[in-house]
């Protein structure tokens, strides 16, 4: 079992930046794929970033692509996702996931472990 305990959400005013944070703990592995999604209130489940394995490819929704960042520090076992240009619309839960494998999963159904969320409200 993995768990995964994500941290860093608050409010911040539009054009503000927030870092996320999601450490994982127990069984976790470098050869695993990270990725962040979010649900905004009323909407579905929707992705947002992933890191490969290793780090050697990241990829984005078009609709944060250019304001975010995934990285990751395999020493502490956390994935950061670094949020810049914050608008209204990325007013959502912030949720990590963790994918043992070496591919590039955009899907949450793919996802192995999840964790709580965390809380994202960009105030306009």
């Amino acid at each position: 079992q993995v768990q995964l305990v994500e941290s860093g959400g608050g409010l911040v005013q539009a054009g503000g930046s927030l870092r996320l944070s999601c450490a994982a703990s127990g069984r976790t592995s470098s050869s695993s794929a990270l990725g962040w999604f979010r649900q905004a209130p009323g909407k579905e489940r929707e992705f947002v970033a992933v890191m490969t394995y290793g780090g050697a490819i990241t990829y984005y929704a078009d609709s944060v692509k250019g304001r975010f960042t995934i990285s990751r520090d395999n020493a502490k076992n956390t994935v950061y996702l670094q949020m810049n240009s914050l608008k209204p619309e990325d007013t959502a839960v912030y949720y990590c996931a963790s994918k043992n494998g070496v591919g590039l999963y955009l899907k949450g159904d793919q996802y192995d472990y999840w964790g709580q969320g965390t809380q994202v409200t960009v105030s306009s």
